[in-house]
């Protein structure tokens, strides 16, 4: 799936990255505890989630993620757009909870990684 299939999915703002919009995801993961996703999750390129601080944008660097989808209508403040950018990862924003957004990206296809 193309992140840009993610957008139009899920009705997302493009925060930042709208030049990388044609990039390949394969899998998503939904969560609001990074040390949860560092610890189980496995090879994602999508992170849902409604955590605003820089924490996101550092854990989904480590787990090699390409893009960021904040849920709830959340918006990050611009020292996390900021960071995202150096590390060029897309963000967006959905109005969608977190429960219906992941739910919605599976009806489409895209699923989870492996959990270890």
């Amino acid at each position: 799936m193309k992140v840009s299939e993610i957008k139009d999915i899920l009705e997302a703002e493009v925060i930042c990255g709208e030049n990388a919009l044609d990039r390949d995801v394969y899998t998503a993961c939904g969560s609001d505890m990074m040390s949860d996703v560092l610890a189980y999750v496995k090879e994602q390129a999508v992170l849902l989630s409604g955590l605003m601080n820089p924490q996101v944008v550092r854990t989904a660097e480590m787990m090699d993620m390409q893009c960021i989808v904040f849920v709830r209508g959340k918006k990050p403040d611009e020292s996390i757009i900021e960071l995202a950018k150096e590390r060029d990862i897309v963000l967006l924003s959905t109005k969608y909870p977190m429960f219906a957004s992941c739910g919605m990206l599976y009806e489409k296809g895209l699923r989870g990684g492996a959990i270890k």
